[in-house]
């Protein structure tokens, strides 16, 4: 089994929603960059002790040389808050595309993507 195996996507989903929504905004403030990344966007995902997401992660593909840059990681306290996330990127357009991970403590990793234009 490889890694991408492991990693599930809109297709695998039930009635509790777990694929990453990402979304490309501008900061109201400061005219930045923003990459928001939510669990749960259209129907909440649980947020108990038993049934959480743990964590989300963001990923950029850079346009020049295709290489992988980690660009931050949240994590939450199940009950007390939500997986909503918003990542302030420098240099947006070095970037063809961007991933996230979500992992529920119960159904495992999942994947989306999102790109960026050329």
């Amino acid at each position: 089994m490889n890694f991408a195996e492991i990693i599930k996507a809109g297709k695998d989903e039930g009635s509790e929603k777990h694929v990453p929504c990402i979304e490309i905004d501008k900061g109201h403030k400061s005219g930045r960059d923003i990459i928001r990344v939510v669990v749960g966007h259209d129907t909440p995902h649980p947020n108990t002790a038993e049934h959480h997401i743990e964590w989300i992660e963001l990923y950029g593909l850079k346009k020049d040389n295709d290489q992988v840059i980690s660009l931050g990681r949240a994590t939450w306290a199940p009950v007390y808050s939500n997986p909503n996330v918003r990542f302030q990127i420098n240099q947006i357009g070095d970037f063809k595309s961007f991933h996230a991970l979500a992992c529920c403590n119960i159904h495992g990793l999942w994947g989306n993507s999102i790109d960026v234009g050329k």
